[in-house]
């Protein structure tokens, strides 16, 4: 008795060999789990990356258009100066003051400069012509530094132009007057970027999360096999799992677009038929990247890992938290993948400027394309599990 009793008393007490016994375990175990592995070494250099190289709130080289009638040595020097401030970068000289407003309404220019044909007849004469600058002010983090580069310019802009009796004017104030337009935000609401945006992360957080769920939460039950019995093709099995989310993705985006008219009275300036379109595209693509999602998991954990890992470069190279021209070039092309780039543009774009169809198209190819690719995966991915 008193032997079982100091065996039992053996056992209780705390045992090294038995920790490191646990723990080499858990590492063989972890070395196993090849996808938890890769998120643990994948997401801190993701983040590193992206924070450290992609994220810039301080955007730089803004695409600009430059409308100029005057077609002078006084409008040459001027863009240069606004050149030299390094947040514009002149990419577009449309010949029409209503050109230059329809690549800023499409997105295409950040800025755009009309010089009037009279600029420079009206320095001359001593008086102050206006120089007009409109901004895209979607995103106020995107223009705010730039129009406060504006003061940079000073009287010295024109420095080497205004000679003779003119000198005088180069050592005052600004021998012109800035005529800034912050237009579709005009006050800088923040509230009118984030909230229309927050309806494409709101939709694909879960929109993806949900369907990817689908088939690894059937598997874990075990009703998987039953689903692989029935005569149902991969499409039709893929369609039905799709659609009953599309129903709630509408729900939510009604929602969600209440809220902003009533709490944040954010403007809705376009079409809704047009909007709902774009979203029901935008939803089938979400949901078709879970359902691929679903096929690739073993389990439920490892659908919420690889959802993550598609959720966070999305999020911040879609242009939702950080202005996405504000990136090195390499993340844009990155960003244009991802669907929530694209629909934050159509949102903001249908609500804020009140944009048709002409201005919503080239964003709605991308998401077409990107629906059509995972799609195709997903159906190949599950005839491989029939088989």
């Amino acid at each position: 008795m008193s032997a079982m009793n100091a065996h039992r008393i053996g056992n209780d007490a705390f045992s090294l060999a038995r920790v490191m016994a646990i723990l080499m375990k858990e590492f063989v175990q972890m070395r196993r789990d090849r996808l938890t592995f890769g998120m643990i070494v994948g997401i801190p250099i993701l983040q590193l990356v992206l924070f450290g190289y992609a994220i810039n709130s301080d955007p730089k080289s803004l695409p600009t258009a430059v409308v100029d009638y005057d077609k002078s040595e006084f409008s040459r020097s001027i863009v240069r100066g606004l050149e030299n401030t390094r947040y514009f970068a002149m990419t577009s000289s449309p010949q029409s003051e209503m050109e230059a407003d329809r690549l800023l309404s499409r997105g295409d220019v950040q800025f755009s400069i009309v010089i009037p044909s009279d600029f420079s007849r009206r320095l001359l004469r001593n008086e102050k012509p206006e120089l007009l600058i409109a901004a895209d002010a979607t995103d106020p983090a995107a223009t705010g530094n730039a129009l406060a580069a504006l003061t940079q310019l000073g009287a010295t802009v024109l420095r080497y132009d205004l000679i003779g009796p003119l000198a005088q004017r180069a050592q005052n104030e600004l021998p012109f007057d800035l005529v800034v337009q912050r237009r579709y935000n005009a006050e800088g609401i923040t509230q009118y970027n984030i909230v229309p945006g927050l309806l494409g992360v709101i939709l694909q957080m879960t929109m993806v999360m949900m369907t990817a769920f689908a088939v690894t939460r059937e598997r874990e039950r075990g009703t998987f096999e039953n689903l692989l019995a029935t005569p149902a093709l991969p499409l039709e099995v893929m369609t039905g799992k799709i659609v009953p989310y599309i129903v709630v993705g509408f729900v939510q985006a009604a929602i969600i677009l209440g809220a902003a008219r009533l709490l944040f009275d954010v403007p809705m300036l376009g079409s809704f038929v047009l909007l709902f379109a774009a979203m029901m595209l935008y939803i089938a693509a979400l949901l078709a990247l879970g359902f691929t999602i679903s096929t690739l998991a073993k389990n439920q954990l490892q659908a919420m890992q690889m959802t993550f890992f598609f959720f966070l470069p999305s999020l911040l190279l879609s242009g939702f938290m950080f202005p996405f021209r504000g990136m090195p070039g390499w993340a844009q092309s990155l960003g244009e993948i991802f669907p929530l780039t694209h629909f934050l543009r159509i949102v903001r774009g249908v609500l804020l400027k009140g944009n048709g169809s002409d201005e919503v198209w080239p964003h709605l190819w991308p998401i077409a394309l990107f629906l059509i690719a995972v799609a195709a995966l997903a159906l190949l991915r599950y005839r491989r599990t029939l088989d």
